[in-house]
């Protein structure tokens, strides 16, 4: 076999990962590459997550060259993923503790891809089930379905693995710390990924996962693992922020306010409802965008 087409799983300093659709026979599926010099100069950038071309195979040392990418049905900017059909907020109820302002820049920033939006709730077991119950049906308010799960137990995980064997390509997203890898491991205990200690002073998780990787979990279905980081930046355009709220888009398509460039801060004739939540969070997002998008002067 001299050609070939397959999908990165991973990055390695500049050499690529890629799973081959099919495995010639008696041969690695699994190849070490580098990127055709054309690609660099025609600015094609490959990532995780990106369909390719492979030549010059060499079997037996498991190499070969990315001759093409294939264009892309969704791409992620951070983390850098190509080809995504669900993205999944993972934050956790405890240990760091759950956050308000951090999970609504979690979910403004999943919003933002335009892709369906999964809410995982992580360490489900250092809550009673009370306190659980009452932090599900708040981010039911927010408009969105959370399942709680708990790698310690297992509680939850069952049916996060069928959500999962049913998408192409899931990323799993957010803070450090949450244990993204610790749900992973427990739906794929082969993988036998490293995992990290909270800090007991700021309640910030330690780095563990270093890149983006794809692992199998189902013929046709794989899940991304993701580098943490704690505070995704908001949009620089005010007037895209509305949309990203599930509790005001919900309302604007039921009830469209009058006014084509109203940003629904309280604006007199305004028709939209104040009564949620996150309305003050909306309200502080909308002038630190509209903070960001103001050109700063020198001097």
């Amino acid at each position: 076999m001299t050609e070939a087409a397959g999908i990165v799983v991973a990055l390695q300093a500049n050499y690529l990962e890629v799973e081959l659709d099919q495995a010639p026979d008696q041969g690695p599926s699994r190849l070490l590459c580098t990127r055709r010099t054309r690609l660099t100069h025609r600015g094609e950038a490959v990532h995780v997550g990106d369909r390719v071309q492979v030549e010059a195979i060499d079997p037996v040392q498991a190499r070969a060259v990315v001759s093409g990418v294939e264009p892309r049905s969704s791409w992620l900017t951070r983390p850098q993923v190509a080809n995504v059909s669900l993205v999944v907020v993972a934050l956790a109820v405890d240990q760091p503790a759950f956050d308000p302002d951090q999970a609504s820049r979690f979910l403004l920033t999943a919003e933002r891809t335009g892709l369906p939006v999964q809410l995982l709730l992580t360490k489900g077991d250092l809550l009673e089930e009370e306190q659980r119950s009452a932090l599900v049906q708040r981010l039911l308010g927010w408009g969105y379905e959370a399942l709680v799960i708990s790698s310690q137990t297992g509680g939850g995980i069952e049916a996060l693995r069928q959500h999962l064997q049913t998408t192409e390509l899931a990323v799993v997203c957010g803070p450090s710390g949450v244990g993204k890898s610790s749900v992973l491991n427990r739906l794929m205990p082969h993988l036998g990924l490293r995992v990290g200690a909270v800090s007991g002073r700021l309640q910030r998780g330690r780095h563990t996962t270093r890149h983006v990787e794809l692992f199998p979990i189902a013929p046709g279905a794989r899940v991304a693992d993701t580098p943490g980081f704690n505070r995704p930046e908001l949009p620089s355009d005010p007037s895209e922020l509305g949309m990203l709220f599930p509790e005001l888009r919900n309302q604007l398509q039921s009830w469209p306010c009058r006014f084509r460039d109203c940003l629904h801060r309280q604006e007199p004739g305004c028709g939209i409802n104040r009564d949620w939540e996150r309305f003050a969070f909306y309200q502080d997002a909308l002038k630190e965008c509209s903070d960001l998008s103001r050109p700063s002067r020198a001097g």
